[in-house]
């Protein structure tokens, strides 16, 4: 079956088309290069992983209840169109709000593959290029895995949010080599790293659980090389030239705390779009949700350097400014931890089953030979 015939709503042209702008670059100097940066370059290897045999795709996922996510969390919980509701109603309601959710996921993801990707094109550093090789076949394993998981458990994916599709084409468009680590590195994989682990730290369903461990431990490494290569440049340019980039980081902001309204799935169950705004905007659980999606942007943007007057109005408007002091690196830290914990667990599991599996053959060999001892005596 093609995806197309699994939108929940029409796509559009099956391709979407970004005129790119900026060179190509070339570095002739291959033997120098920053050390951290290298050493997450060998990390990016060390780290490669196989998302068909690393995932147990075997487990089992209830559509109508992919994540396990309460009643009282869904936008539409003690209003008049909830109560009305039949129970095969809710829970297909359910569905399709994983579904839009997962399908932006899959989505960034792409967009994550190619800004990778230009990045290779486009940053002057060799070093840089070299992580952003490995980068970009991370995201083509991230976008592999939602895919999967869209179309084999949920059976439904919804197109790209239009709040989503802007920020990826602005930082797409833009000729200027650091604007894809900007907009990709910062703002869309730091919002993405905030609402995997929202998800992974809420949800009792194993297989997202899993899907989602996994792909943090790899944004982790993501987020550490945009800080990283943004922090050194950003120390060499103008004061005009950090406000230019400021002010995107403040549209961008804006319009990812847009994206999460979800407001396309309201208007499938028949809700009008004004309505289904003003129901998602004062819905005390997104509200939380918001805020908590800004703890990977903000200590980020104020590690490399972006802290100028309107960048920290910004912040305020948004009610998210306290966060500039969180600690980032100990988040990171816990994603790659909480990863290799799950690979504990499963490699113990693993290895018990086949220590069952050996005496459980030894005991039946034992028995056959006995037997066999007894039918010869």
């Amino acid at each position: 079956m093609s995806t197309h015939d699994l939108y929940a709503d029409e796509p559009g042209e099956p391709t979407w088309q970004v005129p790119a702008s900026g060179a190509a670059r070339f570095s002739w100097e291959y033997d120098d290069g920053r050390e951290r940066l290298l050493a997450l370059y060998q990390k990016g290897k060390d780290k490669q992983w196989d998302a068909t045999r690393r995932i147990d795709w075997d487990l089992e996922v209830d559509p109508h209840d992919v994540l396990g996510t309460p009643d009282e969390a869904t936008v539409l919980y003690g209003t008049p169109y909830w109560d009305r509701m039949s129970e095969r109603e809710r829970g297909e309601l359910r569905r399709h709000f994983a579904s839009w959710q997962f399908s932006q996921f899959l989505h960034g993801e792409q967009g994550a593959m190619i800004c990778a990707a230009r990045i290779v094109e486009s940053v002057p550093d060799l070093d840089a290029k070299f992580y952003s090789a490995t980068q970009t076949m991370d995201e083509a394993r991230h976008a592999e895995i939602y895919s999967r998981f869209l179309t084999e458990k949920i059976g439904l994916v919804y197109p790209i949010n239009d709040n989503l599709r802007a920020l990826l084409g602005d930082t797409l468009r833009d000729s200027r080599w650091d604007m894809p680590y900007l907009g990709m590195q910062v703002l869309i994989e730091g919002l993405a790293l905030a609402a995997f682990g929202l998800i992974r730290d809420t949800t009792d369903k194993p297989l997202p659980r899993q899907i989602l461990t996994y792909v943090m431990q790899d944004e982790a490494r993501h987020v550490a090389f945009g800080r990283m290569a943004l922090r050194d440049y950003y120390r060499q340019l103008t004061d005009a030239e950090l406000r230019e980039r400021e002010e995107f980081v403040v549209e961008g902001c804006y319009l990812m705390r847009d994206r999460l309204r979800g407001v396309e799935v309201l208007e499938n169950f028949g809700i009008p779009r004004a309505e289904a705004e003003e129901l998602t905007e004062h819905t005390e659980f997104l509200q939380l949700f918001r805020k908590l999606l800004f703890s990977r942007i903000v200590p980020c943007v104020k590690d490399i350097g972006l802290w100028g007057e309107r960048l920290r109005r910004a912040y305020t408007d948004l009610g998210v400014l306290e966060l500039g002091d969180s600690d980032l690196e100990q988040l990171m830290a816990q994603d790659e931890e909480l990863a290799d914990q799950l690979d504990a667990r499963r490699f113990a599991a693993e290895e018990r089953a086949r220590v069952a599996e050996v005496g459980e053959a030894i005991e039946t060999g034992a028995e056959e030979a006995i037997e066999a001892g007894a039918e010869e005596g």
